[in-house]
Order: C-alpha cells, then structure tokens, then sequence
C-alpha cells in the first residue's frame, strides 16, 4: 500500500472517530484470562478465531471507540445466564478501570462527548445474545446502570426469543420471534438500548422490524451483504433498506468466509466491496465497520495479524472516495444514530 495513502489514512483517524461496532474481546478474557490492557504482539492463533485485538493494539491501530460485547453461554438456565451477565458486566469494567485512565467506559452521546478528549479509547458495553436477560427480573430496567448500549437479538443458537440464521436452527428455520422476542424488541426500546439484527433468520428479521419502534434507528452490527456473496449471515436488499429506513446503519464485518466471492479479491479490498454495495443501495448514511474481531472470525489479508484499521482507510483512499464518505463509514454514522437513541 502506498506510503502516502498510508499516511493520508492515519491523518484521517486522527480527526475522525473510528467505531467497530462490534468486537468480541470478552471471549478470551473470559476463557482464559486474556488482558485487555496488555499488548499482545501477534494474534494467539495466526489470525483465525480470536486474540486480534486488546486495548493497545486498538488504540494504536486508530480505534477510538468499540462496542465491546458480552456473548451468552445459550446452555445455561436463564437464571444463570442473567447471574453470568452481571458478573461479565462487573468484569468488563474491571478491565476498563485496570487501564488507569486510558479506557473509558461510556453509555451514552453526552458522557461520549464527555470523555472523547479524555481517555483514548471509548468501551461501549453490549451484549450477544438477548437471552442473556431472560433472568431478570424486570427485564432491561434491571441492568446496572444501564450500561448497555446495545443487544444483538439472537445468536448462533435458537433461543426463547426467535430463530438464528445459523445451520444450527434446525427444523425450526421458517418460523421468526416468538411473542417473548416481540415483547423483548419493545422492552429494549423502551429503555432506549440499540436493537441489534445480526444473527436473526429472515422472518424473525421482519417481525423484529414490525414490532420495533421505527423513530428509534436498528442496527445490524456485523455481517455482510447478499447482493454481493450469498450466504445465511448476509443481508439482501430490502433488509438493508428497512435499517437505512429508521435511519440506523449497517456494519460489514471482517470474516472472510462471510464475504468473499469468486474470482474476488482476498485482502481488506473484500470488505470495501460490502460496503460499496450498501452505499450503492441505501447510500453512504448507512455503512459502518462491525470487525467481530476475537468472535471465533479469520479475516482478509492484512487484517488478521495485526487490527490494521488505517490499511483498510487506505483501501478507501485508494478507491477515490472522498474524506467525507469515509469518516461516515468509520465512525460518523454509528455516532449519528447513537445520538438520535441515546442522547443523555
């Protein structure tokens, strides 16, 4: 890559926010202790599944912030995952605060605003996994603090609340939420949390869109697009434009088996593809980054060792997209609409 695209591209981060809308990083702290707070110089696995990102490498790679995720073990009973989730909430701000200033833990536009200058990375708590909830008591109101800014609905296994888009659903597959997952999107909107669509099968995408509070914008936070590779974990075009319709945004992740098509290029150039087909179908308002970096991901070329954010943002550059669309995609989008949810 060109040195003075390389150049052009950190410049750009430096005055724009870079947001992964989704990164996974709890998952090996949670397995075996990884720290967040320490650099880890390679990738525990050559790139593939997880140990792509901790705290430094994202800070010196340009990500100013991330939803950082909590994923639900689904075997457990819902009393237990709801026992797990605030003892990952408590864990998660233990690593925040292990950073002694340098990580800030926000869960909203004004304390972002806040703290941007502050700190040099920005925690937003999410959560994968609805069923997470199912054991509390009053629902989302129960979370500490409400300190979660954002639920993907389903994940890789059905759940009380719908059907996964994943092999995994079984015979189940053509049916969509449940009345538990409608009454759950109107709970999460109520207490203004981000209704996350990625993992959903299709019918459970749309009984989520009808039931979902359209004033409020959807995300879908990491996924790719069917309109260029087919597969369960893509969205097709009508999907793209009900998010785009609530003024919500889409973000492309960077697992390759998710992306690539044939004949097509093999590095970061297959994530750029993604997203120019959303901007070409909904435009350049809707498009994001949702990495799912340590989610058990192997991405592109020259962004599986190393988190390489400013590479990708070359890649941009080098496609004549202008300054403006690109510092929409990294950041400005997702931080629209999170300050149309959650303002205060």
């Amino acid at each position: 890559m060109d040195s003075i695209l390389r150049h052009d591209a950190c410049q750009l981060l430096q005055e724009n926010d870079l947001v992964d809308l989704h990164v996974d990083g709890m998952i090996p702290h949670r397995l075996f202790g990884y720290d967040l707070n320490k650099e880890h110089k390679r990738t525990l696995t050559g790139g593939r599944f997880m140990g792509h990102l901790d705290f430094p490498r994202a800070i010196e790679n340009g990500l100013k912030a991330a939803m950082w995720s909590i994923t639900t073990n689904p075997f457990k009973s819902p009393k237990s995952r709801w026992r797990a989730l605030l003892k990952n909430i408590e864990l998660l701000s233990t690593q925040v605060d292990s950073s002694k200033g340098v990580v800030g833990l926000v869960s909203n536009w004004a304390d972002y605003e806040a703290t941007r200058n502050q700190v040099n990375h920005i925690c937003l708590p999410a959560i994968q996994g609805g069923n997470s909830l199912a054991g509390a008591p009053n629902g989302c109101r129960d979370i500490p603090g409400n300190v979660i800014t954002r639920v993907t609905l389903i994940h890789l296994t059905n759940s009380l609340y719908g059907i996964t888009s994943s092999p995994l659903k079984g015979w189940r597959g053509k049916q969509g939420l449940t009345e538990a997952g409608r009454d759950f999107v109107q709970d999460l909107d109520q207490n203004r949390i981000f209704v996350d669509l990625a993992h959903i099968n299709k019918q459970g995408f749309w009984d989520a869109v009808e039931v979902h509070d359209p004033s409020l914008p959807l995300l879908v936070t990491h996924t790719g697009v069917e309109g260029v590779a087919p597969h369960w974990r893509n969205l097709d075009d009508a999907q793209l434009r009900a998010v785009a319709e609530t003024g919500g945004t889409v973000g492309v992740i960077f697992e390759k088996n998710f992306l690539r098509r044939p004949a097509g290029p093999k590095d970061g150039d297959m994530i750029l593809e993604h997203l120019a087909h959303i901007i070409d179908t909904v435009g350049e308002d809707h498009a994001s980054i949702g990495s799912d970096y340590d989610g058990m991901i192997s991405p592109p070329k020259g962004l599986d060792i190393v988190p390489d954010y400013p590479l990708l943002v070359a890649r941009m550059l080098a496609r004549k997209w202008s300054s403006a669309r690109i510092a929409k995609i990294v950041g400005g989008n997702f931080l629209r609409a999170f300050k149309a949810l959650r303002p205060v």
